[in-house]
C-alpha cells in the first residue's frame, strides 16, 4: 500500500513516516539519529516528488511525499525531514517543470524516476536503460538511491598519505581487470578487495599510488553491442551517472558488505602498505548521451543548468566530450557539485588525488569558450580540504582545447601527451629529435617553466588505457580493434609504435630479443626523466591485447590482468623494480629544473654529449644518439646517461671526474641480471669511452 502525502496534509493523514519542513543543506540524503534529511537542487521545477522504499529494490514504494513549493523549498532548494527513516532505505525523485525544450532546453518528465546526483548509493537491481528512454513511466525499471550511514566506519586512525609528489610512482590500473582472470588466484576476483589481495605485488614492484580507472556509479549493464554472439559492455567505466557513489559490481557478492565499506576497506589496506589512492574522474559528461539518451538524473532534473546546450536549438547538446553530451562546469551549482564531490572523496573516503578525464573541459565556460580563471578550476586549487591532495589533469578535449603546458591552474600536474609522442618517436629510430628527448629528460622546460611551474607539473607516461600496451607498441605497427564491433574504425591511427621487424606475436628470438630491449629502452628513459613517470599496469610483465589500442568495451581477456605472466616475464617485471628502486635511491632523477648550478666537484647540474662530449648534436636530422652528465649533490653520485637508439653501436666519450670512477648499473642490451645490476654489484668502467649497442640505454654512477 503506497502512502501519499504533502505536508499541508500531515495531520489528517497516517502515513509510515512523519514529515518535518527539512533544511537546504548539505544537499543529497543526510541521516541522523532520528530519522533522514533530503534536499535537492532544481532551479526550474514547478514539483518534486520523493520516494521512499522500504528496500531500495522493492517494485513500489512504500510512501511518496509531494514536497510543498512553499514550505519544502527555499530558493531553488527542494527538502524534507523524514522522521525514523533509517540507513538502507530506498529513495529517488520524480521531478515536473516547463516543457519549452526547443527554447529553453528543459528536459522535465514526471514519467521518470530519478536518482539523486549527492546519492552514496544507488541500487540497479531492476534498471533497464530503455525503459528510461521516451515518455513512458519506468517505476518497476528505475534505478534507486540508498541513504547510507557514513559514520559507522572504523578507519583505525586512517588519513590520507599525503606523500611528496616529487617522490610518486604512478601504476595506473582498472579495478575489475586487475584481478578478474582466474589467473589471479583471488578470492574477491574483479574488485576493490580484489586489489587488496594484490598489494603484495605492488609493493615488490615499488609503486607509491595506484590510479583507478572511473569507479563513480557507471552503468555497468549497457549493452554497446554484440560480437560473435557476446555481449559489449562499458568495461572502462568512463560513462558516469553518479558522482559520489562507488561502482556497485566493483563490491564482491556478499549481501552486507556495501560498495562504500569495501572501498574505504581498499583505501586503508593500500594506505597501511604506504600506497595513496588516485581516482580517475570523469566530471566531462555523463551517461545520460545526446537528446536520444535516458533521463536518469541530471537532464530531468535541470538540464539546462547541469549541461552545455547548443544555443540556437536547445533540445541539442554540445558535444566537447566526444561522448554526447558536456557538463556545464562553471555553473555555480554545478561548480559546487563538483568541489564538494572531491571533498567528499578526501574526507569521507580518505583518497589522495585525483586525475580529470578531458579536464580541458574544466575550463570551459557558460558559453564553452575557454575561460582564463575558470571558477571551478580554482575553487578546486583553493580548496582547503583537498589543500594536500595530488591533483591531475587531461588537459585536452575531444572538441580541440588543448592546453598542455597552459592548463590554467598553477597546481595542476598535467599528462604530458608531447612526452609520450617524443619518446616513442625517439626509441623506435626516428632521427634528429635529441634536442626534444633532452627537452623532455629534462622535465619539459618548454612547457612549464615560463609559467613558474616545475617537473612536477609534468605526468611522464609511455602508455596508459587509452593505447597500445607496452609490449604491443614493439609488437605491431598497426592497430587491430575488430573485436570492438565498429570495423575497426575507432581507436587512433597513429600510434608511433614499431614492430621490431614482424607484425604480431612471433617465436623468432632475435625479433623478441630486440623488443624486450624496447621495452627496457622505454623503461630507463621513463624512470630517469625529471617529473613524475607513470605506468598502465601489466607493462612490467608485457600485457598484451594482440593489437587492440581501444579496448574500452573488452570486459574479458582481452583487458584483464594475465597473472601467468608474472612468472613468464620475471625478467622484464625485476628491470622494472629495479629501475623504479633506482630512481627512488638517487634524488638527482627527481629534481627541479636546471639552472647551471655546479656542484663541489665542478660537475654543471646537467651537461649534454653526442659521441664527443659537450656536442650534442642539436640540429643535427640524423643523429639517433645522446648522452648526458647529471651532477650529484650532497655527497651523491654523479651519473652519465648514454642513449642510442641508431641500429648500430656508437663509441661515445665518457667525462672523467677526478677522484672517481664510473661504474656501469645499466646496459639495456646486457643479458638478466647484467642489464640493470642490484646496488654493490656495479661493474667500473675504464677509460675514455664507451661502446653503446645499438638501440640500448647505458647508466653509469660515479664512486
Amino acid at each position: 500500500m503506497v502512502s501519499t502525502i504533502s505536508l499541508d496534509q500531515l495531520n489528517s493523514t497516517t502515513p509510515k513516516y512523519q514529515l518535518e519542513q527539512g533544511r537546504t543543506h548539505p544537499l543529497g540524503a543526510t541521516p541522523d539519529k532520528d530519522g533522514v534529511n533530503f534536499s535537492l537542487f532544481s532551479g526550474h521545477a514547478t514539483s518534486v516528488e520523493l520516494l521512499l522504499f522500504d528496500k531500495p529494490d522493492d517494485p513500489e514504494p512504500v510512501q511518496i511525499i509531494n514536497l510543498n513549493p512553499n514550505f519544502n523549498k527555499t530558493f531553488y532548494i527542494w527538502h524534507v525531514y523524514v522522521k525514523g527513516l533509517k540507513p538502507g532505505a530506498g529513495y529517488a525523485y520524480r521531478v515536473d517543470g516547463p516543457q519549452d525544450l526547443h527554447k529553453s532546453g528543459h528536459r522535465f518528465n514526471k514519467n521518470k524516476v530519478l536518482i539523486d546526483p549527492y546519492a552514496k548509493r544507488n541500487n540497479n537491481n531492476r534498471w533497464n536503460r530503455i525503459d528510461a528512454l521516451g515518455e513512458k513511466d519506468n517505476l518497476a525499471t528505475s534505478m534507486r538511491s540508498v541513504v547510507v550511514d557514513l559514520d559507522s566506519y572504523d578507519w583505525e586512525g586512517d588519513t590520507p598519505l599525503g606523500l611528496p609528489i616529487c617522490d610518486s610512482i604512478i601504476y595506473e590500473v582498472h579495478v575489475r581487470g586487475f584481478t578478474n582472470s582466474p589467473s589471479s588466484g583471488c578470492k574477491n576476483k574483479g574488485g576493490f578487495l580484489g586489489i587488496v589481495e594484490k598489494i603484495p605485488y605492488l609493493k615488490d614492484l615499488g609503486v607509491t599510488a595506484v590510479e583507478l580507472l572511473p569507479i563513480f556509479d557507471f552503468d555497468e549493464k549497457e549493452v554497446l553491442r554484440e560480437v560473435d554472439g557476446k555481449p559489449l559492455t562499458n568495461y572502462w567505466g568512463y560513462d558516469p551517472h553518479s558522482f559520489f557513489a562507488p561502482e556497485s559490481s566493483y563490491c564482491s557478492s556478499s549481501s552486507d558488505r556495501c560498495p562504500i565499506r569495501e572501498f574505504r576497506d581498499m583505501v586503508k589496506a593500500l594506505h597501511k602498505a604506504g600506497i595513496e589512492v588516485i581516482l580517475d574522474v570523469v566530471f566531462n559528461h555523463t551517461s545520460e548521451g545526446n537528446h536520444q539518451g535516458p533521463s536518469i538524473n541530471f537532464r530531468a532534473i535541470d538540464n539546462s543548468i547541469y549541461y552545455h546546450l547548443v544555443p540556437f536549438d536547445k533540445q541539442y547538446y554540445m558535444d566537447y566530450s566526444g561522448c554526447g553530451n558536456t557538463v556545464n562546469c562553471n555553473h555555480p551549482i554545478v561548480d559546487k557539485l563538483i568541489v564538494e564531490c572531491l571533498e567528499f572523496w578526501v574526507k569521507e573516503m580518505h583518497v589522495d588525488g585525483f586525475r580529470f578525464d578531458e579536464g580541458s573541459i574544466l575550463s570551459r565556460g557558460l558559453n564553452g569558450e575557454a575561460m582564463e580563471q575558470p571558477p571551478v578550476v580554482w575553487h578546486i586549487e583553493t580548496s582547503a580540504t583537498l589543500a594536500n591532495t595530488k591533483i591531475i589533469t587531461e588537459a585536452w578535449d575531444a572538441a580541440g582545447l588543448h592546453q598542455v603546458g597552459q592548463f590554467p591552474g598553477y597546481r595542476y600536474a598535467e599528462w604530458n601527451g608531447r612526452y609520450r609522442d617524443d619518446v616513442r618517436r625517439f626509441v623506435k629510430g626516428d632521427p634528429g629529435l635529441v634536442g626534444e628527448i633532452a627537452t623532455r629528460l629534462a622535465g619539459s622546460p618548454d612547457l612549464y617553466e615560463s609559467k613558474g611551474r616545475l617537473p612536477i607539473n609534468s605526468i611522464n607516461f609511455i602508455t596508459c588505457h587509452d593505447g597500445f600496451t607496452l609490449n604491443d607498441l614493439v609488437s605491431y605497427n598497426d592497430k587491430y580493434n575488430q573485436a570492438n564491433g565498429e570495423n575497426s574504425q575507432d581507436g587512433i591511427n597513429d600510434n608511433l609504435s614499431w614492430n621490431c621487424g614482424v607484425e604480431g606475436e612471433t617465436d623468432n628470438p632475435e625479433i623478441e630479443a630486440l623488443r624486450k630491449r624496447q621495452i627496457k629502452n622505454f623503461a630507463a628513459i621513463l624512470f630517469l626523466s625529471q617529473g613524475i613517470p607513470m605506468i598502465w599496469a601489466g607493462d612490467e610483465v608485457r600485457r598484451t591485447q594482440q593489437g587492440n589500442n581501444n579496448a574500452y568495451c573488452q570486459d574479458n581477456e582481452i583487458s584483464w590482468f594475465d597473472w601467468n605472466l608474472v612468472d613468464k616475464n620475471a625478467e622484464m617485471f625485476r628491470f622494472f623494480k629495479q629501475i623504479i628502486a633506482f630512481r627512488k635511491y638517487y634524488s638527482i632523477c627527481r629534481r627541479g629544473f636546471f639552472n647551471g648550478n655546479t656542484n663541489d666537484r665542478g660537475l654543471t647540474d646537467v651537461s649534454w654529449h653526442g659521441c664527443n662530449l659537450f656536442c650534442p648534436g642539436w640540429h643535427d636530422p640524423y643523429s639517433r644518439a645522446l648522452a648526458y652528465t647529471l651532477a650529484g649533490i650532497a655527497g651523491e653520485s654523479d651519473m652519465h646517461i648514454m642513449l642510442n637508439m641508431y641500429w648500430e653501436s656508437l663509441e661515445l666519450e665518457i667525462p672523467s671526474i677526478e677522484g672517481r670512477n664510473w661504474y656501469k648499473v645499466v646496459d639495456t642490451s646486457a643479458p638478466s641480471p647484467m642489464d640493470i645490476v642490484e646496488p654493490c654489484e656495479e661493474v667500473m668502467v675504464s677509460g675514455n669511452s664507451y661502446r653503446v649497442n645499438d638501440r640500448s640505454v647505458v647508466v653509469l654512477i660515479s664512486k
